[in-house]
């Protein structure tokens, strides 16, 4: 019986990763296509490859997704931290519930209605002071900056929540100032969950389409924006190509982190 089970739990782990790969495998190989028909298999080819980096308009949306997301990521870490904080160090203060509610919408928000109070949002300011100036690269930041704070301000609060007190209480009784308490001992010790706020801040900007879609004015476009764009008329190998060398790039950056870890000595 036990036998039996354990063939019963290969065999389910052994689907759910075909149905997630294949896929992507299939768009892989597809990417060295000779023919420009997706669907029809013409022999081994890299012309795609050639052909994506002599077209313009996905390198352009490229360099502005990454740029959008660097800077996006980054500020969402230094609010999300410093909202994460006052939610879990200021104890009870006069609107700390309301507070609460206005970092946890984004969460919990539709993209569409989070994209079109943004628009409207920056309509209205633009015609009351002029600022932002039409919608382009600094309205899609700081959109992304909005609902992305929100995931890292809940990544730190949880990490406080966890946190050794008594660490900080040691290093006050040894005299550390408190800006020397903060960067020398708290930081430090939750600098895990900022970077993985920013790279969860970083991943959702580079992935999103909606709100960039709404925010965005004409020539700003991102790539998954781009992307769409081709994709309702059709898939074209570039994109296949485009795909693939993003899976490769997330591929080393998760052989590069397994790498790190194992080198790191485990505890006894």
């Amino acid at each position: 019986m036990k036998k039996q089970g354990s063939w019963v739990l290969w065999g389910s782990a052994t689907l759910g990763f075909l149905f997630l790969y294949l896929p992507i495998i299939s768009l892989v190989i597809y990417s060295f296509n000779e023919s420009k028909l997706v669907t029809v298999w013409g022999g081994w080819s890299l012309k795609w490859y050639g052909e994506l980096f002599r077209n313009e308009q996905i390198l352009n949306a490229a360099a502005l997704s990454f740029k959008v997301a660097f800077i996006s990521a980054t500020l969402a870490v230094v609010l999300g931290t410093m909202a994460g904080f006052a939610l879990q160090r200021m104890g009870k203060f006069k609107g700390k519930l309301i507070f609460s509610g206005w970092i946890s919408a984004p969460l919990v928000m539709p993209e569409v209605i989070t994209g079109l109070s943004l628009l409207l949002l920056f309509v209205a300011l633009e015609s009351l002071f002029g600022w932002p100036a039409g919608r382009g690269t600094l309205t899609i930041i700081i959109a992304h900056t909005t609902f992305c704070m929100a995931y890292v301000a809940v990544i730190v609060q949880s990490r406080l929540a966890g946190f050794d007190e008594t660490l900080e209480e040691a290093a006050m009784d040894l005299g550390a100032k408190p800006s020397s308490l903060f960067f020398l001992v708290t930081l430090p010790l939750i600098m895990p969950a900022i970077l993985a706020g920013w790279l969860l801040s970083f991943t959702m900007s580079l992935d999103d389409l909606v709100i960039a879609s709404f925010v965005s004015g004409p020539g700003n476009s991102t790539l998954p924006m781009v992307i769409f764009s081709k994709v309702r008329l059709g898939v074209t190998p570039e994109v296949n190509a485009l795909a693939t060398l993003m899976i490769l790039i997330v591929a080393v950056g998760v052989l590069v982190a397994m790498f790190q870890m194992r080198k790191r000595p485990q505890p006894e």
